[in-house]
């Protein structure tokens, strides 16, 4: 199912999506109620049970663009670059389909790129109001200085930005010269994020233009998903040793330091729970105080920890495998969490 192509457009949207006709659904509303309209949408199914080609039906009049392809499943990364094949536009945005876009979406990109061009792009996410606590909560634990270091887009920061791929833009030109994503399962997007700055790109933050990542999880596919971003940066080690940074390995001694003090206490030192004790009030009155609710602060707690204990559990998982073992291929654990 194809809209009639006119001129050349500047963006193309890509978003894979897998059994989420409801998510495809908002978001498609979404881009029909944007204030700029310079661009097409390509919805790839990838080889989803519960398609979406209706719903990318009853949208096609109100959307300047739109067309729906089918693939068998793959992955986010290969579905994306399906999509990629198919596209005119100037420039590529890749979106999941669990995020809602504001209305200036489109325009904040026009207005940055006008201002200041470059080559790629990523935004920040948020929590938007209507989210579930425990969504809140985990926005909260992958956005917070406090926990990742802002290197998910905020503005304080511990490492430059690298794009994800949830809301990412590049060039097509840059795009076709790198190939797209990787043949990797996990660590995907940056994997390309790094790829672009070794190539001499420009790549920056666009600070406004942000999404609502929903992230329709809860705290035990959140672990999985952390976990697999934990053995996913020792991978991209193996490939790319000079990537690995200190705020990588933070969530690793965090998560040593912690079984060390809980060993401590448990031999009888009970001060040794007092560092943790401060941790969580900090992230308590911190995100009570961001999210304008107790509750939320009260779920950030265990968010934050599956947040930094997954990650780093999976890191020294995918050390002892690649580096000690000295396994050749890439590690691999929860496989099936993919658009979760």
């Amino acid at each position: 199912m194809q809209q009639a192509a006119t001129e050349q457009p500047r963006f193309s949207l890509i978003i894979p999506v897998y059994n989420r006709p409801d998510e495809v659904d908002e978001l498609l509303e979404n881009l029909a109620a944007q204030t700029r309209r310079d661009f097409e949408v390509i919805v790839v199914e990838d080889g989803s049970t519960t398609t979406c080609e209706d719903v990318v039906q009853r949208h096609a009049p109100h959307l300047p663009s739109v067309r729906y392809l089918s693939k068998e499943n793959g992955g986010p990364g290969p579905a994306r670059n399906f999509g990629a094949e198919q596209a005119r536009g100037k420039y590529y945005i890749v979106l999941d389909s669990d995020c809602v876009l504001p209305p200036t979406y489109i325009e904040a990109i026009e207005q940055e790129l006008d201002a200041d061009a470059c080559d790629a792009w990523g935004g920040p996410d948020r929590a938007h109001p209507l989210f579930t606590p425990v969504q809140k909560a985990i926005n909260y634990s992958m956005t917070s200085f406090f926990t990742t270091g802002g290197i998910r887009g905020g503005r304080r920061k511990l490492d430059k930005f690298y794009p994800r791929s949830f809301n990412m833009g590049i060039s097509a030109e840059l795009w076709k010269q790198l190939g797209g994503f990787a043949k990797m399962r996990f660590g995907e997007d940056i994997d390309f994020s790094i790829r672009i700055y070794k190539s001499g790109a420009r790549c920056r933050l666009m600070p406004e233009a942000w999404v609502w990542h929903k992230r329709r999880t809860d705290l035990r596919k959140f672990f999985k998903q952390v976990h697999n971003s934990g053995l996913a940066r020792v991978n991209l080690y193996i490939k790319y040793p000079e990537s690995l940074k200190l705020v990588h390995l933070l969530p690793t001694v965090f998560t040593i330091g912690v079984a060390a003090l809980l060993v401590l206490a448990a031999c009888g030192l009970w001060i040794a729970l007092l560092p943790i004790a401060l941790y969580v009030l900090l992230i308590f009155i911190d995100a009570s105080w961001q999210n304008h609710s107790i509750k939320v602060g009260l779920l950030a707690v265990p968010a934050s920890f599956v947040q930094l204990c997954g990650y780093g559990t999976g890191f020294l998982r995918g050390w002892w495998l690649r580096i000690i073992c000295g396994r050749r291929d890439e590690v691999q654990a929860f496989q099936q969490t993919f658009y979760k």
